[in-house]
């Protein structure tokens, strides 16, 4: 609906980090995200931009995620949300468990279950790669 929309290219990339990507980085800590279906979503939204004639489909890929400041778009790579919101979630339950008895709970069931995806544990695998 955002590139349908009749604003500029500026303000259609800013309304696409503005309200398409939040949607995304809510669900990041709670729904199991695979690599690949991350990555697919990336690659619709450029194929999108493409057919709405915001980007060529020629154009290099890298362009769309630099700054605005630094020549670039500033179009939010979903891929790059997703791992710092994973590690974000993961120091939080790192430091705050002894203050929040909520966030201890959390953590002593990822410490206790060895067979579910942890948060902690897919935080520690994005910092070693």
């Amino acid at each position: 609906m955002i590139l349908k929309s009749e604003l500029n290219a500026r303000n259609k990339i800013t309304a696409i980090g503005a309200l398409a990507v939040p949607v995304l980085r809510y669900s990041f800590g709670i729904i199991n995200w695979r690599t690949e279906v991350i990555k697919k979503i990336d690659r619709k939204t450029r194929k999108m931009l493409t057919t709405y004639k915001m980007h060529h489909p020629k154009a290099d890929i890298g362009g769309l995620y630099v700054k605005g400041k630094e020549g670039g778009r500033g179009l939010v790579q979903i891929e790059v949300a997703y791992k710092a919101e994973i590690i974000n979630i993961a120091e939080y339950l790192n430091t705050n468990y002894k203050e929040d008895q909520f966030v201890n709970v959390v953590k002593s069931q990822e410490i206790t279950q060895q067979n579910t995806n942890s948060t902690i544990k897919t935080a520690a695998k994005i910092q070693k790669n």
